[in-house]
């Protein structure tokens, strides 16, 4: 198996020589044990800090280039969702899907009612029972892990993933999401978020306006940092002002339009930000600012990362050398 080679590779000194190689047959993996495993992927492929560069490369292709299901099944769900055959809805759509990804895959369509170009995303088929099987397998996993002395709490992140997941599975509340979020970035010039359509939405498939453009990630215009800057700016204004926060800003989501606007994909993972939360960010920005860490442990108990009656003395030490190294600069590679 992988691990296998892993171990044979690090025996011959062939680790840097077979990462990639190794990293597609784990990308292979996770995309055949399903939803819940690619979702996981998808996480890791942000994540600077744990994976190399070229992993990075490799796992983002789990955002949107998944293998893509039987087109007549997701045209049967439409039809079975809608309430109307295919005809009767749109005048066009592409035979085959544009992308696939963990939970769905999507078609480029026009609207019959008014000639409207769209994204027509359809939830892959079992994908809430295979989802909760794998929660359920997971959470078995995490008991086992804690009555071995594991001080992680496997069962506990397992069940706060479950509240995302389950939430992502709902094309309904993506489309509310989507409609809110449009409205608190309004006045943001060069955002575009792009239009829903609550009528041709349900629980399984979702329908918002085609936006042409390329991935951020991927783009070699010269403004491209502008756009990561007023991309800084959209989520500061979620964080901080409308509280409504879209958390899956992976790079199959930030997409830079063809006349160099930023769009943003995809509201189904979102999360609500308290007032408290907000102030409490504030707060521990400037208190690492000032490099002031004996405040931290108080701002890490109004933002709910440690329980309100934990001693947070204990962690300073820790916190500070983690924190130096952050600010010295060098990114996440560096702490």
């Amino acid at each position: 198996g992988l691990a296998s080679k892993v171990l044979a590779d690090k025996a011959l000194g062939k680790l840097e020589e077979n990462e990639p190689e190794r990293i597609r047959e784990l990308r292979e993996i996770i995309v055949s044990l399903g939803p819940f495993y690619i979702k996981f992927g998808q996480a890791l492929a942000i994540r600077p800090d744990i994976v190399s560069p070229n992993s990075m490369i490799e796992l983002q292709k789990l955002c949107d280039k998944v293998p893509a299901y039987d087109n007549k099944i997701a045209m049967e769900t439409v039809r079975k969702e809608l309430g109307k055959d295919i005809d009767e809805l749109f005048s066009e759509i592409t035979p085959d899907c544009v992308a696939a990804a963990s939970l769905g895959q999507v078609y480029k369509a026009r609207l019959r009612e008014n000639g409207d170009e769209v994204a027509v995303k359809v939830q892959r088929p079992f994908v809430l029972e295979t989802v909760s099987l794998d929660l359920y397998l997971g959470r078995l996993l995490g008991e086992t892990a804690t009555r071995l002395g594991v001080r992680t709490d496997v069962k506990g992140l397992v069940d706060e993933f479950a509240q995302g997941i389950y939430r992502e599975l709902d094309f309904r509340l993506e489309c509310e999401a989507g409609i809110q979020i449009a409205k608190d970035l309004a006045h943001i010039p060069n955002v575009i978020v792009p239009k829903c359509y609550p009528k041709y939405t349900s629980k399984r498939v979702h329908v918002a306006q085609w936006v042409y453009g390329e991935k951020l990630s991927q783009s070699q215009a010269n403004d491209v940092s502008d756009l990561v800057n007023l991309g800084v700016v959209a989520y500061l204004t979620q964080l901080l002002d409308s509280g409504l926060f879209h958390a899956d800003p992976h790079p199959g989501n930030l997409i830079r339009t063809p006349d160099g606007k930023l769009c943003l994909l995809d509201f189904g993972l979102m999360t609500r930000i308290t007032d408290e939360q907000k102030y409490a960010m504030v707060d521990s920005i400037l208190h690492l600012s000032r490099r002031d860490y004996s405040k931290i442990g108080d701002d890490f108990k109004a933002l709910g990362f440690i329980p309100s009656d934990y001693d947070p003395e204990p962690l300073l030490p820790a916190l500070t050398r983690v924190f130096d190294a952050a600010l010295a600069g060098g990114g996440a590679k560096s702490i």
